[in-house]
């Protein structure tokens, strides 16, 4: 006859492999972080909202057209380590950035932040209130920075970006973070 184990025992046992079961879910859920992933989800949560590669901001900054006016949608410490040339810093949680009054509705606006999710709310938001040519910068900051293209502190080149914590500073290539990752 099998040998029943005590309720503490089994107590135990429960929760070691609920323990097992969370530790191996946590780091499944890590895995998945990838381009991807974050780009579908971008996608999925905000698909009125156009994507701008990459390449074409850079080719079209390189025009010598106007500009489009870059919203920076991150932090001022991610910020101050380095944006885009140009990029006004505009708060995260600021649906109605004071830098857009005196413009037109029709002005050509790109939002990015460090992967892409809080430009497209921005963006998103943008569209709602009438700007009619707004577009989020896909990948961001973070992509950007990957492809070797120039951040700035100021009016000087600097190669490291903030890697906004941890978990998606894994999506900033290794040589590109700066040091100061919140945890």
């Amino acid at each position: 006859m099998p040998r029943r184990l005590s309720s503490n025992r089994r107590r135990l046992s429960l929760k070691l492999l609920f323990g097992l079961c969370v530790l191996v879910l946590g780091a499944c859920a890590d895995n998945e972080l990838t381009w991807s992933t974050v780009k579908q989800k971008i996608r999925s949560d905000f698909p009125g909202v156009e994507q701008l590669s990459t390449e074409a901001l850079r080719e079209r900054l390189a025009s010598g057209e106007r500009p489009p006016v870059l919203l920076d949608v991150r932090e001022d410490a991610e910020y101050s380590i380095s944006h885009l040339r140009g990029a006004v810093r505009v708060d995260p949680g600021d649906l109605t950035p004071s830098v857009l009054t005196d413009l037109d509705k029709d002005t050509p606006i790109v939002t990015y932040c460090s992967v892409g999710y809080r430009s497209s709310r921005l963006a998103h938001q943008l569209q709602q209130q009438g700007y009619t040519h707004v577009s989020n910068l896909e990948g961001s900051i973070f992509e950007w920075a990957n492809k070797g293209y120039p951040v700035f502190r100021g009016e000087e080149v600097v190669r490291e970006v903030h890697p906004y914590n941890r978990k998606w500073g894994r999506l900033l290539v290794e040589s590109k973070r700066s040091d100061t990752p919140r945890p």
